[in-house]
């Protein structure tokens, strides 16, 4: 894939970490000009008060490969998102590659509360971050987009249209309502821009080793697999790079469009590409969460990694 995405140019909404980073370095390293945006600047911090930011998530674009923009943006704000694809039209002419990444509601939600119990105005918020951000982004960019055939919009969720058929009890309802609703702005993208050549899907992570993530047990990219010895299944965990490596093979994929509405994961996707996570490994997470942790099977990520 080396440099099959020198020329294109790429905005990737919410790039400050996370999935969003390790999409925006990857697609850098296939040779992209990447916009990466999001609230959290050196400068300022966005609600999540987390030390990452947008200018290093674009410094690494550029180390990668390929030239890192930081453009700080609040996807709530349609002027802001406005302003922000005039610039992309105005310095490149075209926009190629769209990635919804916004989120920024890890502190809103409450695990295993049912909705009566759950904040209200938490609840409310984090749907206007999760869902509103990427309907105004998409509102705004795709005219952009759809100028030329082959654009690619990928939203991004967490799980996959089957695994969330079912009701996600342990997230509780506004994320599992947000993070549904993601799959379905995608599907009805998807028969939007297929007449102007577009393709649009839904694209999920595994167990993501977030920066958050990584915190929250205390480990580092270096010793992640130290949490397992607490939580076994954090073994079948993946790093940003392998959901990156995912997006990277989706936007070089000349054929991409046979995966117009679909619904895809990163472990699910390097079985198709042959990419792997940095460390070498391929871990298909939603199917050890099915096989493994859904039905009460011991932790034992052999075959699944």
């Amino acid at each position: 894939m080396s440099r099959a995405l020198r020329g294109k140019t790429a905005l990737v909404a919410g790039g400050t970490r996370g999935a969003g980073r390790g999409i925006a370095v990857e697609l850098g390293a296939a040779g992209a000009t990447v916009y990466v945006t999001g609230r959290s600047t050196r400068s300022s911090r966005s609600e999540m008060d987390r030390p990452e930011t947008i200018e290093e998530t674009a410094e690494r674009v550029t180390a990668a490969g390929g030239e890192g923009i930081a453009v700080r943006v609040d996807h709530l704000d349609p002027g802001q998102v406005d302003a922000l694809v005039r610039r992309i039209d105005e310095e490149q002419g075209r926009l190629d590659v769209l990635v919804n990444d916004i989120w920024g509601a890890d502190h809103l939600f409450e695990f295993g509360k049912p909705l009566w119990e759950q904040s209200l105005e938490n609840g409310l918020r984090l749907l206007r971050l999760a869902i509103e951000t990427h309907a105004i982004t998409s509102h705004r960019a795709l005219p952009l987009l759809i100028r030329e055939p082959g654009g690619l919009v990928i939203e991004m969720t967490d799980g996959t249209a089957e695994y969330n058929a079912r009701y996600r009890k342990d997230v509780g309802y506004f994320y599992d309502l947000a993070k549904s609703a993601v799959l379905r702005m995608a599907l009805a993208q998807s028969e939007e821009i297929a007449g102007y050549g577009g393709t649009a899907l839904a694209l999920t992570p595994g167990w993501l080793r977030s920066e958050a993530m990584l915190d929250h047990f205390g480990v580092t990219e270096e010793n992640w697999l130290d949490a397992a010895k607490e939580v076994p299944n954090f073994a079948i965990s993946e790093s940003p790079v392998f959901v990156g490596r995912a997006a990277a093979a989706l936007a070089a994929d000349p054929d991409r469009a046979r995966w117009n509405g679909a619904s895809l994961s990163s472990g699910g996707l390097a079985k198709v590409y042959g990419f792997t996570d940095a460390d070498g490994s391929s871990p298909d997470a939603w199917r050890y969460i099915t096989e493994v942790v859904d039905a009460g099977r011991p932790a034992d990520v052999t075959g699944y990694r």
